[in-house]
């Protein structure tokens, strides 16, 4: 096919289309090269020179990430035609990549011991990997407080390594942009508009700049504290609620395939813990399918707002009020399945069981950050 272009990569023959960066190729033929700041179709900007790479025929590395493929071109001296060629793993690529990294770590709190993504860091994997024991750059460093001010999230910039993910994921993902870098050269960071704390900005808490942080400096808040400390207290009555999606969420973080239902294993685990109740959360589900199916019909006899618009996601809801709010009124009024389950656990539930409401404690476990805040 003439859209297809051949190139030799450490010497084996990689085909990809034309367009194909020298990464992505490299990739669909099974050779890693290593990266921290790139997200395919999001983030491509060469920005960390983690992917630096050999051409044959340039001045120096190029950035795998965004230098495409070349078809063959001829030889000014021999007129054959030569293919293009590229090294990925030479000696003097191993050492401008572990500088690169000696460089990023100078300006990194290496309290990796406490950090919330010891063992599942793209930076500290990337440390291991060439061989880091020690730094050779230290020197003046920026001190930043945790930023705490959201219901959801943490952010740490003194863990920040500018790779400018989590601003690609809020701009061109979600649509939302609350994210940027801002500062010159050293004082550089990333922050909101202003230096605004996250409560004060538009989020929509979606939690989409936690997952592609590569490392601890975003991420979610925890309550398993709270959670435990309820669990032990023998005046309450512990109930959990679980999202439909987290009973396959969690065969996949046990390295099951992906899709597997662990459903069965995830409530014995939930009761071996020391649950009174566990439920499942689309039991709720249906309770808010029937509020909005009344709404609608209360709407359609009065003649609208149409369209009806659910209301079971809070980080939808959110965004829409903060970027639609022409659109609010056609929201529905019907709480989320996780509100109406902590409603139904407080008032229904607690009937049923003869339990006084304040000494139920309700817990829920969701794929969402944007629950947090509701």
């Amino acid at each position: 096919m003439s859209d297809m272009i051949t190139v030799k990569i450490d010497g084996k023959l990689c085909t990809a289309p034309a367009g194909t960066t020298i990464l992505e190729c490299a990739r669909m033929n099974g050779i890693s090269i290593p990266t921290l700041c790139y997200l395919k179709g999001l983030n491509e900007i060469g920005a960390c020179r983690m992917c630096l790479v050999e051409v044959k025929g340039a001045r120096g590395f190029v950035a795998a990430c965004v230098y495409p493929i070349e078809p063959p071109r001829k030889d000014r001296v021999t007129g054959e035609e030569v293919m293009m060629e590229v090294r990925t793993n030479t000696p003097a690529l191993r050492k401008a990549r572990k500088t690169t990294l000696e460089l990023i770590l100078s300006a990194h709190d290496k309290k990796c011991l406490t950090c919330v993504r010891s063992g599942n860091c793209e930076l500290q994997k990337l440390s291991n990997d060439y061989g880091l024991d020690e730094i050779r750059f230290e020197g003046s460093n920026l001190k930043f407080e945790k930023e705490v001010s959201s219901a959801h999230m943490v952010r740490d910039n003194n863990k920040c390594i500018l790779c400018r993910r989590c601003v690609a994921a809020c701009k061109k993902n979600q649509e939302v942009a609350v994210i940027s870098p801002a500062g010159r050269g050293f004082n550089t960071r990333s922050t909101c508009a202003f230096d605004r704390a996250r409560a004060d900005v538009p989020c929509a808490s979606c939690g989409q700049c936690i997952v592609v942080c590569p490392t601890g400096a975003l991420y979610e808040k925890d309550q398993t504290e709270q959670v435990w400390a309820a669990l032990n207290d023998p005046t309450k009555h512990v109930v959990v609620g679980t999202a439909p999606s987290v009973r396959a969420t969690l065969g996949e973080c046990f390295g099951d395939p992906i899709g597997t239902n662990v459903q069965g294993k995830m409530v014995t685990a939930l009761r071996n813990l020391g649950f009174d109740g566990v439920f499942d959360v689309d039991t709720a589900a249906d309770v808010t399918i029937m509020e909005e199916g009344t709404e609608f019909i209360h709407r359609l006899q009065e003649g609208g707002p149409f369209p009806l618009i659910t209301s079971c996601s809070p980080g939808w809801v959110k965004f829409c009020e903060y970027y639609y709010p022409e659109f609010t009124q056609n929201l529905s009024s019907a709480k989320s399945p996780q509100g109406m389950f902590g409603a139904l656990m407080k008032s229904y539930y607690a009937e049923k069981k003869g339990i006084d409401p304040k000494d139920i404690v309700v817990v829920t476990i969701m794929p969402c950050t944007a629950k947090k805040f509701e």
